[in-house]
């Protein structure tokens, strides 16, 4: 099958029905694609099919007498990518809906393109109405689960909607220069040279901008390792890590690596990365290699340390904890239709865990910066403010960043603060 939309519809199905990630229903349909436009079309689709999948699922609820779901899910999946080709991609009417149609044939349902045309017609008569009832409530206004609106209305109740809006705008691309193998201003003028729009980030040194996505294996530099794609938001742990020459280094959970990659390219630190996940690590040794950094890769619990630690105590630690993710959404659109409020009080005793057990591995005077990219204060300064109750020998150092907002212990950036993605730091020091 070559049909685009038809794989997207499948490619959708998956994620949304099924609980796939985004990533690996790309990696799984992507290569059935020759041409480069189409590939760029399915990735189109399938992010905003991910990202406003929740909003149009329940449109189809209001257009269909018989939910297609179950019966019949890649058709399902196919509606909502024919909503979302015209409300969100504002195709031509025409064309949107006649290509949709083509793709149920194409799915090998025939009998379903009629249904298919229909739905679509009905919603461009009926769609002032339909969208004012979808604009009603939160959850189907900006398509975030019911749990997570109210939880960010508990939470950070002035700026709710604002973030909500937030997670479904385009994010720009962000590069991180390496600064061992380039100048940020010569690799921005030769990605100029070579057709993008590039820009320093006015306020994190080795910040690059540009304002849409590409394929930067194409880009000048990126065989080479001048520079690797990381969000501003996490680029800040650099600044806050304070390193110097010679230090122990260790970065947890820290697959993909751009932590530990960013921290190596900014001293000569004797860098251990932590990952529990194996094949996760593979990414690690593939980022290390491409920008040539080098590091020890350990596969290992961030809490339990005895079976990897070498009793040496640590000079910097990063604690890049498992969690929710809610601050990433605009660049993880699938995220929202997979986490469950049920996941919060798991994670929670895992973000706990982890910092109870790494403590006791760093030196005194040393620094321990504790990260999420989540937007729930339970994960956050709960986490820490609990433990640093129970704990005579931390103090918070007082930090200040260019954007976001102070926590009760820490600061907070919600998505959208200075165009990052949302994320929460905290950093402690040892007496």
């Amino acid at each position: 099958m070559t049909d685009t939309r038809a794989l997207a519809a499948q490619a959708l199905a998956d994620v949304a029905l099924r609980g796939a990630s985004l990533r690996d229903a790309m990696e799984r349909y992507a290569p059935r694609l020759a041409d480069p436009r189409d590939r760029a079309l399915l990735m189109a689709l399938l992010s905003d099919g991910s990202r406003w999948w929740l909003r149009f699922d329940s449109a189809l609820d209001r257009l269909l007498e018989k939910p297609l779901r179950q019966k019949e899910p890649a058709i399902h999946a196919l509606l909502v990518l024919g909503l979302v080709q015209l409300e969100i991609l504002q195709l031509p009417d025409y064309a949107a809906v006649a290509a949709t149609v083509q793709a149920a044939r194409a799915l090998q349902r025939p009998r379903m393109a009629g249904l298919v045309n229909a739905v679509l017609r009905r919603w461009q008569r009926e769609r002032a109405e339909l969208l004012a009832a979808l604009d009603a409530k939160p959850q189907t206004r900006h398509a975030h689960p019911v749990w997570l609106a109210k939880a960010l209305a508990r939470d950070w109740p002035a700026q709710a909607d604002a973030v909500m809006a937030a997670d479904n705008r385009e994010p720009p691309l962000m590069l991180r220069v390496n600064r061992r193998r380039a100048r940020r201003d010569d690799l921005i003028e030769r990605l100029r040279a070579d057709g993008y729009t590039a820009d320093a980030h006015p306020w994190l040194t080795d910040g690059i901008v540009l304002p849409h996505s590409a394929d930067v294996t194409r880009m000048p530099g990126f065989a080479a390792g001048e520079f690797a794609v990381q969000d501003g938001a996490a680029q800040i742990a650099a600044d806050l890590a304070d390193l110097r020459d010679g230090q122990r280094v260790l970065d947890a959970c820290a697959a993909p690596g751009g932590k530990a990659c960013h921290l190596l390219e900014r001293a000569d630190v004797a860098m251990t990365a932590l990952e529990f996940d194996a094949k996760r690590a593979q990414r690690i040794h593939q980022n290390l290699e491409r920008l040539g950094l080098r590091a020890k890769v350990v596969i290992g619990d961030a809490g339990e340390p005895a079976p990897w630690w070498d009793g040496q105590l640590f000079d910097r630690i990063l604690i890049d904890a498992p969690c929710s993710a809610t601050g990433v959404l605009r660049r993880r659109p699938d995220v929202r239709l997979h986490r469950r409020d049920s996941d919060i009080a798991p994670l929670v005793a895992q973000q706990k865990r982890i910092l109870a057990a790494l403590w006791p591995l760093l030196a005194p005077g040393g620094r321990l910066i504790y990260i999420t990219c989540a937007l729930l204060r339970a994960e956050n300064e709960g986490v820490v403010g609990e433990w640093l109750a129970n704990q005579p020998d931390a103090r918070v150092a007082a930090i200040e960043l260019a954007v976001g907002q102070p926590a009760s212990v820490g600061w907070q950036i919600l998505p959208g603060d200075g165009d990052l993605d949302g994320m929460y730091y905290a950093v402690l020091e040892k007496a």
